[in-house]
């Protein structure tokens, strides 16, 4: 079965970092785009970072240069390094697998998706 496994969550203070990690299992992990998707209190999922088959990466606008999303296609793993945390940062993040090896922001491209993982900015 395809499955995403995502471990990294945590609580951190203000300015500190974190990084994700998603394994993934069950397809041809690079043929697709893969996606870090964050819930956050009163919003809709929305995307936080992306990377295409082809490595190009996208992140939401409120990420300002602070997090690095990268791939390992060996070890079907998706990372995501997030640094210089804030407190609106908060949420649970969801790593995504795409339908195809473009990436978009639109939560409806995505078929597969992890359990999630939480992220907590005290400040």
């Amino acid at each position: 079965q395809v499955q995403l496994v995502e471990s990294g969550g945590g609580s951190v203070q203000a300015g500190g970092s974190l990084r994700l990690s998603c394994a993934a299992s069950g397809y041809a992990y690079s043929a697709y785009c893969m996606g870090w998707f964050r819930q956050s209190p009163g919003k809709e999922r929305e995307r936080v970072a992306s990377i295409s088959s082809g490595l190009n990466t996208y992140y939401g606008d409120f990420v300002m240069g602070r997090f690095t999303n990268s791939r390992d296609n060996v070890q079907k793993t998706l990372y995501l390094k997030m640094n210089n945390l804030r407190p609106e940062d908060i949420g649970k993040v969801y790593c995504a697998k795409a339908m195809g090896r473009s990436c978009s922001e639109a939560v409806e491209t995505l078929d597969v998706w992890g359990q999630g993982t939480q992220v907590t900015v005290s400040s």
